[in-house]
C-alpha cells in the first residue's frame, strides 16, 4: 500500500513537471516568434517612411543594400534583370560602388555592360546604375536599362550614314558632269551625252529625296487619322499605270486578276505607295519579255478577315540569305543592278512600315533564277465585310484559274 501510493505519487510530480516545462517551452516560442527578426527589421523599421512607395513607383531598378551589404529591398525589374539574386547583388562593379558610396557618402554614376541573363547569343545588356546614401546605414542604386535606346542610337547613326553616302553619290556625279560639261562646250555631241548622264543623277537624287520624306511620313503619321475604306482594285490599277512606261520599255507583261470588289482600311495614299513599290520593283528586276502578275484575294483569319494582294515576278530572284535583309533600309541585293535601275534600297522599307502600320505584314517568297512573290497582308474593312454574304467564295490563286485577267501590254 506505501509503495502504490510512492508510485502514485512520484507519477503525480513527474506530471507536474512535464506540464510546467511544456509551458515555458510555449512561452519561450511566443516570445521568439514576437522578437523582430534582421529582415522585418530593414523592411520596417530600416528603411525611412515613403521610401518603399517612392521605390515602387520608379521605372527604374531600384536596390537597396544595409550596413553588411544585404539587399533590403529590391524592386521586380531588378530581380527581372538579374542584379539581385540570393538576397545579394549580383553585380561585383555595382557592390563596390556602393561600398565606396557608404564609405565617403558621395553620389556615383557610372554605364556597364552587363551578360544577359538566360541568354544563350551573348548579348550584352547596357545600364546606368546610380548610387547614393539613404539615411545613415543605407545604400540607394538606381539602374536604367538602356539597351533600348543604344540600338535606336546605332539605327540612326546607320541611318545617317547610310543617307549621307546615297546623297553623296549623285550630287557628286553631278558635280563632275557640269565640270564635263563646261570643259566640253565646243563639243555638241559631248554636252548632249554628258547632259543626259545629269538627267539621269538629278532623277535619282529626286527620287532619293522623295523617298526619304515617304519613309519620315510613313513612320511618323498614323494612318488611322486618315483611314478609309479603299478599293483594292483601284490601289492594283494605280500600281499598274505608275509601272507602265518601263514594263512597255522592256516588253514586260502586266497581269491583274484575283477576286474583285475587295476593300481595305486603311490610309490610300500610303497604300498606294506600298503597293507602287512593290510593282516597281518586279519590273524593275525582270528580265525582259516576261511577265508580272498581281493578284488579290479574300482569305479568313482568326483576328479578323485579310486581305492578301501577291506581286510575282519572274526575275533574278533573291537568295536565302539576302531574303532576311531586304527590308532594311538601303539594303540591296545587287548595288550595282540597283544603281542601273535608279534604286535607292528605301522602297521595301517603306512598304514594311505602311503594312506594319496598318495591321498587316508582308512576307516574300523567292528562289533564285525563278523570280519572286512579295504578298501584302491587310486588314479588310469592317463595313465591307459585314456585309459580305457567308456563302461567298474567294478564288485560291495557287489552285484556281484567276478570272478574266486584264492584260497590259
Amino acid at each position: 500500500m506505501d509503495v502504490n501510493a510512492a508510485v502514485a505519487a512520484l507519477a503525480a510530480i513527474a506530471g507536474v513537471c512535464t506540464g510546467v516545462i511544456a509551458m515555458l517551452a510555449f512561452r519561450w516560442s511566443e516570445r521568439d516568434q514576437a522578437r523582430p527578426t534582421r529582415t522585418s527589421l530593414h523592411t520596417d523599421a530600416v528603411l525611412p517612411p515613403g521610401v518603399d512607395t517612392v521605390l515602387s513607383v520608379l521605372r527604374s531598378s531600384a536596390v537597396v543594400l544595409d550596413e553588411s551589404d544585404s539587399v533590403v529591398k529590391a524592386s521586380s525589374a531588378a530581380y527581372a534583370l538579374g542584379l539581385v539574386r540570393g538576397g545579394k547583388l549580383a553585380v561585383e562593379p555595382m557592390l563596390n560602388m556602393a561600398r565606396d558610396t557608404r564609405r565617403d557618402g558621395e553620389i556615383r554614376q557610372v554605364e556597364l555592360d552587363l551578360a544577359r541573363r538566360g541568354s544563350g547569343r551573348g548579348e550584352a545588356l547596357a545600364v546606368s546604375a546610380r548610387v547614393a546614401p539613404l539615411g545613415s546605414r543605407l545604400v540607394l542604386l538606381l539602374v536604367e536599362d538602356l539597351t533600348e535606346a543604344r540600338r535606336i542610337e546605332a539605327v540612326r547613326r546607320d541611318f545617317v550614314a547610310n543617307v549621307s553616302h546615297e546623297l553623296k553619290t549623285p550630287t557628286g556625279a553631278l558635280s563632275l558632269l557640269s565640270e564635263a560639261v563646261m570643259d566640253a562646250s565646243d563639243d555638241p555631241e559631248a554636252v548632249t551625252r554628258f547632259a543626259g548622264r545629269m538627267q539621269i543623277e538629278a532623277t535619282r537624287l529626286t527620287n532619293l529625296v522623295q523617298e526619304l520624306i515617304d519613309l519620315s511620313r510613313v513612320q511618323n503619321d498614323d494612318p488611322l487619322e486618315d483611314s478609309e475604306p479603299v478599293s483594292v482594285d483601284e490601289l492594283v490599277a494605280e500600281a499598274i499605270d505608275r509601272s507602265r512606261q518601263p514594263a512597255s520599255t522592256k516588253q514586260i507583261t502586266m497581269v491583274s486578276g484575283g477576286a474583285a470588289d475587295l476593300y481595305v482600311w486603311g490610309s490610300r495614299g500610303q497604300l498606294a505607295a506600298a503597293l507602287g513599290n512593290l510593282v516597281e520593283n518586279a519590273v524593275n528586276y525582270s528580265p525582259a519579255r516576261t511577265r508580272v502578275g498581281i493578284a488579290a484575294r479574300h482569305i479568313a483569319a482568326p483576328g479578323g478577315d485579310l486581305i492578301e494582294i501577291a506581286v510575282t515576278d519572274q526575275g533574278i530572284g533573291i537568295s536565302e540569305r539576302d531574303r532576311e535583309r531586304i527590308f532594311e533600309r538601303f539594303y540591296r541585293v545587287d548595288p550595282a543592278r540597283s544603281r542601273a535601275t535608279g534604286g535607292t534600297g528605301l522602297g521595301l522599307a517603306i512598304v514594311k512600315h505602311v503594312a506594319a502600320s496598318h495591321g498587316g505584314e508582308v512576307t516574300v517568297w523567292s528562289t533564285e533564277g525563278q523570280g519572286s512573290t512579295f504578298t501584302l497582308r491587310l486588314p479588310e474593312a469592317g463595313a465591307v465585310r459585314d456585309r459580305r454574304p457567308a456563302s461567298s467564295h474567294t478564288p485560291d490563286l495557287m489552285t484556281e484559274p484567276l478570272p478574266a485577267p486584264e492584260v497590259l501590254p
